[in-house]
């Protein structure tokens, strides 16, 4: 089966970041994914674009390594690379309703 942008999104919601009690799909870190077949049957490349909830984040480094492990463990994953951007700059009005819900349990 085809590896799809949803299924790197559903895997990329086990990753948290540390200082917000929700995954960062739901914080609205996820800026883009790519997922480019290499070859027929030879595995995928998968590109993401990421930001941070704060532009000096001391955790920048852990969670672009976390994403990018979470990435190669997926199927047929060849390669994997991780962008951090700064635009547009992340703001709390990106989070899901999901991760409201977390953030905010009624």
């Amino acid at each position: 089966m085809a590896l799809t942008k949803e299924d790197v999104v559903s895997a990329l919601r086990a990753c948290r970041d540390p200082e917000v009690p929700t995954n960062i799909v739901d914080l609205g870190l996820i800026y883009a994914v790519d997922v480019r077949e290499v070859a027929a049957d030879s595995g995928y490349d998968v590109n993401v674009k990421m930001t941070l909830t704060s532009p000096g984040c001391p955790m920048a480094q852990s969670l672009s390594s976390e994403v990018h492990r979470t990435l190669l463990n997926l199927e047929r994953v060849r390669h994997a690379k991780v962008d951090l951007v700064g635009e547009p700059v992340w703001h709390p009005s990106m989070i899901t309703a999901e991760g409201c819900q977390h953030l905010n349990p009624t």
